[in-house]
């Protein structure tokens, strides 16, 4: 099993598509990391047959040329904690836990506000039933 940017890349799938399992490597970064490798790794190669210095190749260029994996996790963490302080509208919506590239949360945006709450259908109260 090869190890990349400190992911286990899975043995029997292409390197092309292994490598978009590295957090900020997807199809397109891949590919244009195989073609910067000039040909060393074939697209169609299997990971189980990748060699050792294959192996270093591919962690090395990602040293040199991508922000992958923690690195660039704290920096998107980063970015939020710069919106939330500065109080930008982005920063408001991360803030208060609402979706924050302007979909619509009448309906839906369930993952973001949690589980339904139903709001006016209880019982009514005793002043509620004296008043009709």
């Amino acid at each position: 099993m090869a190890r990349v940017s400190g992911v286990d890349l899975p043995n029997n799938k292409r390197i092309d598509i292994a490598l978009t399992y590295v957090f900020g490597i997807g199809t397109a970064t891949a590919k244009d990391i195989l073609a910067k490798l000039g040909g060393a790794i074939k697209p169609d190669l299997r990971v189980k047959e990748l060699t050792e210095h294959q192996v270093g190749l591919i962690n090395s260029l990602l040293a040199k040329e991508y922000k992958v994996e923690g690195e660039l996790r704290r920096e998107v963490q980063q970015n939020i904690h710069r919106y939330v302080e500065i109080g930008c509208y982005k920063g408001v919506r991360h803030r208060r836990n609402l979706p924050v590239r302007g979909q619509r949360t009448r309906t839906n945006a369930r993952i973001r506000r949690g589980r339904r709450k139903t709001v006016g259908s209880g019982k009514m109260t005793a002043a509620a039933a004296a008043a009709k």
